[in-house]
Protein backbone atom coordinates (compact mmCIF):
# COMPACT_ATOMS: atom_id res chain seq x y z
CA UNK A 1 0.00 0.00 0.00
CA UNK A 2 1.68 3.24 -1.09
CA UNK A 3 1.65 6.17 1.34
CA UNK A 4 0.82 4.17 4.43
CA UNK A 5 1.07 7.21 6.71
CA UNK A 6 -1.45 9.17 4.64
CA UNK A 7 -3.84 6.19 4.75
CA UNK A 8 -3.51 5.80 8.55
CA UNK A 9 -3.90 9.55 9.07
CA UNK A 10 -7.14 9.47 7.04
CA UNK A 11 -8.46 7.09 9.71
CA UNK A 12 -7.09 8.64 12.92
CA UNK A 13 -6.38 12.28 12.10
CA UNK A 14 -3.60 13.86 14.17
CA UNK A 15 -3.82 11.36 17.07
CA UNK A 16 -0.64 9.73 18.40
CA UNK A 17 0.46 6.85 16.18
CA UNK A 18 3.55 4.67 15.99
CA UNK A 19 5.43 4.49 12.69
CA UNK A 20 8.60 2.75 11.54
CA UNK A 21 11.21 4.84 9.71
CA UNK A 22 14.63 4.14 8.30
CA UNK A 23 17.44 6.69 7.98
CA UNK A 24 20.84 6.79 6.34
CA UNK A 25 23.92 8.24 7.95
CA UNK A 26 25.70 8.66 4.59
CA UNK A 27 29.42 9.27 5.11
CA UNK A 28 31.71 10.81 2.46
CA UNK A 29 35.49 10.52 2.05
CA UNK A 30 36.02 13.45 4.48
CA UNK A 31 33.98 11.65 7.17
CA UNK A 32 31.19 14.21 6.78
CA UNK A 33 27.53 13.23 7.14
CA UNK A 34 24.89 14.01 4.51
CA UNK A 35 22.05 16.12 5.88
CA UNK A 36 18.73 16.98 4.28
CA UNK A 37 16.91 20.24 4.96
CA UNK A 38 13.28 19.17 4.88
CA UNK A 39 10.70 21.30 3.13
CA UNK A 40 7.85 20.60 5.56
CA UNK A 41 9.64 21.75 8.70
CA UNK A 42 12.52 23.74 7.11
CA UNK A 43 14.99 21.97 9.42
CA UNK A 44 17.90 19.58 8.96
CA UNK A 45 17.94 15.82 9.47
CA UNK A 46 19.24 12.54 8.13
CA UNK A 47 17.63 11.49 4.85
CA UNK A 48 15.17 8.61 5.03
CA UNK A 49 11.51 7.95 5.59
CA UNK A 50 8.69 5.64 6.52
CA UNK A 51 8.40 2.01 5.60
CA UNK A 52 5.42 1.21 3.41
CA UNK A 53 3.42 -1.97 3.98
CA UNK A 54 5.30 -4.93 2.53
CA UNK A 55 8.71 -3.22 2.50
CA UNK A 56 11.81 -4.22 4.41
CA UNK A 57 13.91 -1.57 6.15
CA UNK A 58 16.55 -1.98 3.43
CA UNK A 59 14.04 -1.58 0.59
CA UNK A 60 12.50 1.51 2.21
CA UNK A 61 15.94 3.04 2.83
CA UNK A 62 17.10 2.56 -0.75
CA UNK A 63 13.79 3.96 -2.11
CA UNK A 64 13.76 6.98 0.19
CA UNK A 65 17.43 7.86 -0.38
CA UNK A 66 17.05 7.63 -4.16
CA UNK A 67 13.88 9.78 -4.04
CA UNK A 68 15.22 12.43 -1.66
CA UNK A 69 18.89 12.68 -2.66
CA UNK A 70 19.34 11.04 -6.08
CA UNK A 71 21.99 8.70 -4.63
CA UNK A 72 22.44 4.95 -4.80
CA UNK A 73 23.86 3.66 -1.52
CA UNK A 74 25.85 0.80 -0.03
CA UNK A 75 24.69 -0.11 3.47
CA UNK A 76 27.75 -0.76 5.61
CA UNK A 77 26.29 -1.51 9.03
CA UNK A 78 23.52 -0.86 11.47
CA UNK A 79 24.13 2.27 13.53
CA UNK A 80 21.15 1.82 15.81
CA UNK A 81 17.45 1.36 16.43
CA UNK A 82 15.85 4.34 18.16
CA UNK A 83 12.44 3.60 19.67
CA UNK A 84 11.31 6.04 22.34
CA UNK A 85 11.08 9.28 20.40
CA UNK A 86 8.01 11.46 20.19
CA UNK A 87 7.37 14.29 17.75
CA UNK A 88 4.54 16.65 16.87
CA UNK A 89 4.77 17.88 13.28
CA UNK A 90 3.80 21.40 12.23
CA UNK A 91 0.49 20.04 10.86
CA UNK A 92 -0.37 18.63 14.32
CA UNK A 93 0.37 14.95 13.58
CA UNK A 94 1.73 13.23 16.70
CA UNK A 95 4.06 10.23 16.45
CA UNK A 96 6.15 7.81 18.37
CA UNK A 97 8.87 6.80 15.95
CA UNK A 98 10.81 3.58 15.65
CA UNK A 99 13.83 4.59 13.57
CA UNK A 100 16.32 2.13 12.10
CA UNK A 101 19.50 4.03 11.18
CA UNK A 102 22.24 2.64 8.96
CA UNK A 103 25.79 3.79 8.14
CA UNK A 104 25.98 4.10 4.35
CA UNK A 105 28.25 5.23 1.53
CA UNK A 106 27.24 6.69 -1.82
CA UNK A 107 27.73 4.23 -4.70
CA UNK A 108 26.59 6.48 -7.51
CA UNK A 109 23.86 8.73 -8.70
CA UNK A 110 23.86 12.51 -8.67
CA UNK A 111 23.38 14.38 -5.39
CA UNK A 112 20.26 16.39 -6.10
CA UNK A 113 17.35 17.50 -3.89
CA UNK A 114 13.99 16.13 -4.99
CA UNK A 115 12.26 19.51 -4.41
CA UNK A 116 9.13 17.75 -3.11
CA UNK A 117 10.50 16.94 0.35
CA UNK A 118 14.02 18.35 0.20
CA UNK A 119 15.08 22.00 0.16
CA UNK A 120 18.81 21.40 0.38
CA UNK A 121 21.42 18.66 0.81
CA UNK A 122 24.83 19.20 2.41
CA UNK A 123 27.67 17.14 3.83
CA UNK A 124 28.50 18.42 7.31
CA UNK A 125 31.34 17.59 9.70
CA UNK A 126 29.96 15.58 12.65
CA UNK A 127 31.08 18.17 15.23
CA UNK A 128 29.50 21.06 13.24
CA UNK A 129 25.91 19.85 13.06
CA UNK A 130 23.15 22.47 12.79
CA UNK A 131 20.08 22.07 15.01
CA UNK A 132 18.31 18.88 13.91
CA UNK A 133 14.56 18.35 13.54
CA UNK A 134 14.44 14.94 15.23
CA UNK A 135 16.01 13.91 18.55
CA UNK A 136 16.69 10.40 17.22
CA UNK A 137 18.87 11.95 14.46
CA UNK A 138 20.84 13.88 17.07
CA UNK A 139 21.35 10.73 19.14
CA UNK A 140 22.30 8.66 16.08
CA UNK A 141 24.92 11.19 14.99
CA UNK A 142 26.31 11.30 18.54
CA UNK A 143 26.48 7.48 18.53
CA UNK A 144 28.38 7.63 15.23
CA UNK A 145 30.83 10.21 16.65
CA UNK A 146 31.35 8.02 19.75
CA UNK A 147 31.81 4.85 17.69
CA UNK A 148 28.74 3.19 19.24
CA UNK A 149 27.14 0.82 16.74
CA UNK A 150 24.25 -1.61 17.11
CA UNK A 151 22.63 0.71 19.66
CA UNK A 152 19.06 0.04 20.75
CA UNK A 153 17.33 2.82 22.68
Amino acid sequence: MPDYIKWIRSKIGNEMAMFVFTNACIINEKNEILLQRRREENMWGLPGGALELGESAEEALRREIKEETGLEIRIEKLLGIYTKYFHTYSNGDKTQSIVITFICRSMGGELQPDNAETLELAYVAPKKMPPLLFDDNRDAIQDYINGNFGIVR
